[in-house]
């Protein structure tokens, strides 16, 4: 973060711990916090609570979404996110279905993840994107975490609903107290959980994948009757040669 940043997270550490509003529960129990640690943990606080009203109309029509998932037949994470996205296109979103690869590199192993795409519009034909991700505080989670990493890692919300900007002060965020978690713990920092890769998640070069309504493959952020056909090798003849039969 930036000083300036810093600066007034500071001031409003000083501003929250002198006010006499409620402090959340779980955090005003944890008395060892250090004074680095309770600004991390309001900055998280602000970060998730400067949604737009477009991310909040988003994340209610997903939970909405989400409680009928005992409709579906197959619950694996892949056919729950196809359906969503499925869903979402029938109620009127620009939705796709992405996933992002990226190759090994020297400080982060390759991989690919999944996510939803949400392409938003204003009045004035301005567009947004927005990352929608139904399991997004497991993609956090530790091996034996502090208190201090637990207690910040619990305020992140299931369901992630918000621009690429957002994504990355938390992401910058997690992965700090993360590092510092670990080091408390005295384990080895896995280059899972380190800031590239978790930005390779998210920021890396993204594919459309095709959703499946029924039978029917369609491409995500098209019309439901659009077919995506599939490539065969043609079959090729041999021709028949004809050595004749003179001497």
């Amino acid at each position: 973060m930036g000083s300036l940043e810093e600066e007034r997270l500071v001031q409003m550490v000083h501003e929250f711990i002198e006010s006499e509003s409620s402090t959340p529960a779980s955090f005003s129990n944890s008395k060892n916090l250090s004074f680095n640690q309770r600004t991390k943990y309001f900055a998280l606080q602000e970060i998730l609570g400067s949604g737009t009203d477009v991310e909040s109309e988003v994340l209610e029509n997903v939970k909405r979404q989400m409680r009928k998932q005992n409709e579906l037949e197959e619950t694996t994470s892949s056919s729950v996110k196809n359906w969503l996205v499925m869903s979402l296109k029938c109620d009127g979103f620009k939705a796709s279905l992405c996933q992002t690869s990226w190759i090994t590199s020297l400080d982060c192993p390759g991989g690919d993840y999944e996510y939803i795409d949400i392409t938003i519009k204003d009045e004035n034909g301005n567009s947004t994107r927005l990352i929608v991700d139904i399991d997004f505080k497991s993609q956090f989670e530790l091996a034996r975490p502090t208190a201090t990493y637990t207690e910040l890692s619990d305020t992140l919300p299931p369901i992630f609903v918000g621009d690429e900007n957002k994504l990355r002060r938390i992401i910058s965020l997690l992965c700090s107290a993360a590092k510092q978690s670990l080091k408390e713990t005295g384990l080895h920092i896995p280059p899972w959980r380190r800031t590239a890769y978790m930005h390779s998640k998210w920021f890396s070069q993204c594919t459309e994948v095709p959703t499946r309504r029924g039978n029917k493959e369609t491409k995500s952020g098209t019309s439901g009757s659009s077919k995506v056909t599939k490539w065969t090798l043609p079959i090729v003849k041999p021709k028949r040669r004809d050595f004749g039969g003179g001497s």
